[in-house]
């Protein structure tokens, strides 16, 4: 039994190696209590300066983790409006760069640029630390599990490690590539077709993108708000106007709508941009179809977490 086991794991592995597409690891490690922790300051709308806007606001996780508006329009301090499409909070942990020019590193960097966004939560550093150590379940949290007053860069950490922990595992192309379910004949199509049209050249990998930074408009210009910072904005680099972190497919069917500037409104939608602007091509009504079947296969289970939380 046990050396029929083996076979068995190291055929399955052959085979999830042989595609470019990787499945989400059933586990990953993290402090459950202070990701717990960092769920509260996430749903926190007092760590806004209008006390009314948290990192939930703009990252629903009823919603895909990520907003179902164009921007975050009403999200915006005192009616601001940001400037692109908030991506989903879901699987960031396996993205290489956060942001969609990739300015910040990690979690870390990412949970602190919003809430230090006059435009998205307008606090500061003596603000944020003010209000936590003046709310006794903040207090008593953060010396349980920091041993120490609370202090803004430690509630960073905790938000950060509860990022970390929405992983959605067990999708069923997952389960395909682990041999443990099958395609239809339709969704079996769709990833043939995503592969022999060239999606896979830029969506690859554990997270089906998310791991690389590419222009938008390779073949046919795409015309997009300018006040939305590309990799430009950063490297003031002539070959990076344009290009923006390719955001990943994980549950593309729960996070509607899309590109960075949310300028597609439903999958549809998105498929023929894609295909005209990066690809020079027009997709038949069977192709948006078949993909859009294997695109459903990319849907995971709700993150472990939010299932502990909710008890």
């Amino acid at each position: 039994m046990k050396e029929i086991l083996i076979l068995l794991i190291f055929f399955t592995t052959i085979s999830v190696a042989n595609e470019p597409i990787k499945p989400i690891p059933l586990h990953v490690d993290y402090n459950y209590q202070k990701a717990k922790l960092g769920y509260f300051l996430y749903m926190d709308p007092r760590l806004s300066s209008t006390g009314k806007i948290s990192c939930a606001t703009c990252h629903d996780l009823d919603k895909g983790g990520a907003d179902p508006r164009k921007t975050s329009v009403s999200a915006g301090v005192n009616g601001k409006k940001g400037s692109s499409n908030a991506p989903t909070v879901f699987n960031s942990y396996f993205g290489f760069r956060q942001f969609w020019n990739g300015r910040a590193k990690d979690l870390q960097a990412q949970a602190s640029g919003p809430m230090h966004n006059p435009v998205e939560m307008g606090m500061n550093n003596q603000k944020i630390q003010k209000y936590l150590r003046g709310n006794k379940f903040y207090t008593k949290e953060f010396d349980l599990i920091y041993h120490k007053k609370p202090m803004p860069k430690d509630a960073i950490d905790a938000i950060a490690e509860f990022e970390k922990a929405l992983f959605t595992p067990n999708c069923k192309f997952d389960r395909y590539l682990r041999k443990q379910t099958k395609l239809s004949t339709k969704e079996a199509k769709g990833y043939k077709l995503f592969k022999t049209l060239g999606c896979i050249t830029c969506h690859n990998g554990v997270n089906i993108g998310d791991n690389s930074f590419q222009k938008i408009g390779v073949i046919y210009p795409y015309k997009w708000e300018k006040n939305i910072p590309d990799r430009y904005a950063l490297t003031h680099n002539p070959n990076d106007k344009n290009v923006f972190k390719v955001p990943t497919l994980r549950n593309i069917m729960l996070s509607a709508p899309y590109f960075h500037d949310g300028s597609a409104k439903n999958i549809k939608d998105a498929l023929n941009q894609m295909a005209y602007h990066n690809l020079g091509l027009i997709l038949t009504d069977s192709e948006i179809d078949e993909l859009t079947a294997f695109f459903k296969t990319l849907t995971g289970k709700k993150p472990t977490i939010l299932k502990r939380l909710s008890k």
